[in-house]
């Protein structure tokens, strides 16, 4: 690189010299950057990155409430489900713009029959507040009576808190719920409902607590315990389902079982389950539509076995025969 000597007209003051500044390199195809030509590089990547975690976070969150959306029925439970969803994204946006935000107090109560979707339904909010940044795992730990009750004075509280702490940072389902109650103001039942609500209290912000039982039996437990009702703001009824809704869940299940019904076959469902329905209370429920197609495929299983070989078709058909009354 040449440098370059200039001496000045007065030869008593030194001379000038001049090293010419290398040229600016870019990266091939770049072009080069502009002084004052906008932000700094670190603060546009800081950007992009919020942005696209906020872009998953909302696939994720949208994924989990298709799931919700493909369950059979349960059209009341879904829109309060989606009233949920939006109320806690409305509170992280007041909250990100520094004005009043509604405490997240999302405990709740679900009442309905056995077989007709709580469990399924506590799962997939589990998850979902989790994408939505409520709950930190938004696993669920399922538990009843005997998990949380004792067999001695302060063996309850115990139990109690060892469950509550495997929920921490998602969801306490107890099942059954009302029946910490059945033993009157002697049994451990009433410790393991204080620990409960000491749990609530101090876990808030990390722990929803799901209540779940019969209808008239959860309306029972709560007027006997005055105080539970204000700490659970949400109830959720599970209707059962109609005839057409076990219908579609049965053949659901067969099609996930890659069986299908003949129209014989399909006849032969529907006259089952309204014999079921008029005969059992609690007839409107999966639980009983998964143990028909249960038995119906081993009755399949036992008629094919007779013969020596069978075709892909007949491994897949499910015949009138194959449906049977008399045991489910």
């Amino acid at each position: 690189m040449p440098i370059r000597v200039t001496f000045r007209p007065d030869r008593q003051a030194p001379p000038v010299v001049e090293s010419p500044q290398p040229a600016e390199t870019h990266p091939q195809g770049a072009p080069p950057l502009r002084k004052g030509s906008g932000a700094a590089p670190g603060k546009n990547s800081a950007s992009f990155g919020r942005s696209a975690v906020q872009a998953t976070e909302k696939e994720r969150v949208n994924e989990i409430l298709s799931e919700l959306d493909e369950l059979i029925g349960l059209i009341s439970v879904k829109r309060l489900i989606r009233e949920l969803q939006a109320y806690v994204e409305i509170q992280k946006r007041r909250t990100r713009e520094k004005l009043v935000a509604e405490p997240l107090v999302l405990h709740m109560i679900f009442r309905g029959n056995p077989g007709t979707g709580k469990t399924t339904v506590a799962r997939i909010i589990g998850r979902l507040f989790k994408e939505m940044g409520v709950l930190q795992k938004g696993h669920i730990i399922e538990c009843e009576r005997a998990d949380l009750v004792g067999e001695y004075i302060g063996h309850t509280a115990q139990k109690t808190r060892e469950q509550v702490k495997k929920a921490l940072g998602g969801v306490l389902f107890i099942d059954e719920a009302y029946s910490l109650a059945r033993g009157g103001e002697k049994d451990f039942g009433k410790e393991a409902i204080d620990a409960l609500v000491k749990a609530m209290e101090d876990q808030k912000d990390n722990l929803i607590l799901i209540l779940a039982g019969y209808r008239q039996e959860m309306e029972w437990f709560l007027q006997t315990n005055p105080g539970l009702r204000s700490r659970f703001p949400i109830h959720i009824d599970f209707p059962d389902y109609s005839l057409e809704e076990l219908l579609a869940i049965g053949r659901s299940m067969f099609n996930q079982r890659q069986y299908t019904l003949t129209p014989e076959a399909q006849e032969s469902l529907r006259r089952i389950l309204q014999g079921l329905l008029h005969l059992h209370p609690y007839a409107g429920n999966a639980r009983l539509i998964r143990n028909l197609v249960e038995r119906t495929v081993r009755k399949q299983a036992v008629r094919l076995f007779q013969n020596a070989s069978s075709t892909r078709e007949e491994l897949m058909e499910i015949i009138a025969a194959d449906l049977d009354w008399d045991e489910v």
